[in-house]
């Protein structure tokens, strides 16, 4: 970053640090690590807030995202996966602002609750983003993250089993709530 310091408000970095998980050394990081993406686009002085938003494209390719490895036992995010992480963006489109970058860290950091990963995974699961996980969600999802090594026989009994386990309003597709019981 050479000279150029990141340069927030002390009430910003409060701010920050009350809805994330991180300290305040931890999101001057990840600022620059945002910078980084595209410092001709991302200022350093946020004093001002500026209204700046990241490409998808620059956000999937991070390493951050790649080698991440989130609780195994909720998700785990593969490079497969990680446009999915970054389609979860406000705009739709996948572009993100500072607040939206900082935010998709902090779920996916050690120090976020539990219960927090598993409504973003359920999130990112759901790919028609109907706020339900339906056979076709499910389907893609299996195929993503085993690297379509299944039959299409064996991906649609696993969605079968799994909607019918999990399914407890018989409605053929799985709300959060489902999942939690």
């Amino acid at each position: 970053m050479g000279n150029k310091q990141t340069i927030f408000t002390d009430e910003q970095l409060d701010a920050y640090q009350d809805c994330t998980f991180f300290t305040r050394k931890e999101i001057l990081r990840l600022h620059g690590r945002y910078h980084e993406l595209a410092p001709h686009l991302v200022p350093m002085d946020y004093t001002n807030d500026p209204e700046c938003k990241v490409p998808p494209a620059l956000i999937v390719n991070m390493p951050e995202l790649k080698l991440l490895h989130v609780n195994s036992t909720l998700f785990s995010v593969k490079r497969r996966m990680s446009h999915r992480i970054v389609d979860r963006s406000e705009d739709g489109a996948g572009n993100l602002s500072f607040n939206e970058f900082v935010d998709m860290f902090s779920v996916l950091s050690e120090t976020a609750p539990r219960e927090l990963k598993a409504i973003y995974a359920f999130k990112i699961y759901d790919y028609n983003v109907d706020n339900y996980l339906c056979k076709e969600d499910l389907e893609k999802v299996l195929n993503k993250l085993t690297k379509e090594e299944l039959t299409t026989e064996e991906v649609q009994l696993v969605c079968e089993k799994t909607i019918e386990e999990a399914d407890l309003d018989g409605d053929n597709k799985l709300s959060y709530a489902d999942l939690r019981t």
